[in-house]
């Protein structure tokens, strides 16, 4: 099969096309021909070394972790799917080797779910890390309708989803986005507030009685702003901080859950979640998809296709 790979912590400049032996399946795995794949901070966080501290890694090593495809064949214990079933996927293992980014991948049924059929190949392959790391962040910190919540980089890939899912909860979502973006977190049903100095006031000019809820997406002064207009200081969240919890907030990782995936994809299917594609780019140029995803300025998901 076709694969990029790298051959060491060389970021981008690391990636080839290169031709790679097929995956071996476990029993309870699928192996998926892939269509598309999700491109996520992650993926090259993960290939310049920024995981070694916490997955083992072997190389030659393909990165991605979202895929969406067509099951070929199931292992002998993967009663849940079938050859033919359409599929996606967040597919975390436990060491960095055999990701999503080539045309075939051995997918552990963890962290698979049925495609949703109102999805483009491209828009599943978006929707698993993404819309995990929203849903989980939103559920760890116990979201509610009577909930006002405070999206950081609420126009981003993670961000635009969980303002759908707290605004599907029938919470109140205020979203930090710049203002070239704020139309679109309208239409996505939040109330967006400029980034920059001053956003404390912003906020509190929206909720005088404080926010109940924040999650951060994106790292920097994000955690310590969301104090500022919180009721309890506690209720944050962050994907991106990894000192929230001295803090005194909280810290997440998103995992696999198959279950989650299929409540993401039914709320899809319902016309209540969309997944926005920014930008596709054909497998052979992932890295131009790094550079493009580490200028931090892309609206919704950078996808790989693959013929």
């Amino acid at each position: 099969m076709k694969a990029i790979v790298t051959d060491g912590y060389d970021g981008p400049d690391g990636l080839r096309l290169a031709e790679q032996p097929d995956p071996k399946v476990a029993p309870d795995q699928v192996l998926v021909r892939v269509r598309a794949a999700g491109v996520n901070p992650v993926d090259w966080k993960s290939a310049s070394g920024g995981l070694d501290p916490v997955f083992e890694a072997r190389f030659p090593l393909i990165p991605g972790w979202d895929v969406a495809g067509t099951v070929e064949a199931a292992g002998l214990d993967a009663t849940e799917f079938a050859a033919g079933d359409e599929v996606v996927g967040y597919l975390r293992k436990d060491e960095i080797c055999h990701g999503t980014y080539a045309e075939l991948v051995a997918a552990p049924v963890r962290g698979l779910a049925r495609k949703p059929a109102s999805l483009s190949w491209e828009e599943a392959a978006g929707l698993p890390l993404a819309g995990l790391t929203a849903q989980q962040a939103l559920h760890r910190l116990g979201v509610t309708g009577d909930d006002t919540v405070l999206v950081h980089a609420a126009a981003g890939g993670v961000g635009s989803m969980a303002v759908q899912i707290a605004v599907a909860l029938g919470a109140r979502v205020l979203g930090t986005a710049s203002e070239r973006n704020h139309d679109y977190l309208r239409e996505l049903g939040a109330e967006p507030v400029r980034y920059g100095a001053g956003l404390a006031d912003r906020v509190r000019a929206l909720a005088p009685d404080g926010v109940d809820a924040a999650v951060d997406f994106v790292g920097g002064d994000a955690v310590e702003i969301s104090q500022q207009v919180l009721k309890k200081a506690e209720r944050v969240l962050s994907v991106v901080d990894h000192e929230v919890q001295a803090k005194g907030g909280q810290y997440l990782f998103v995992r696999p859950d198959a279950a989650g995936l299929a409540a993401l994809g039914d709320l899809a299917d319902a016309g209540r979640l969309t997944v926005n594609v920014d930008r596709v780019l054909p497998l052979a140029q992932a890295a131009d998809a790094w550079r493009a995803g580490q200028e931090g300025r892309t609206r919704g998901k950078i996808v790989l296709s693959v013929p």
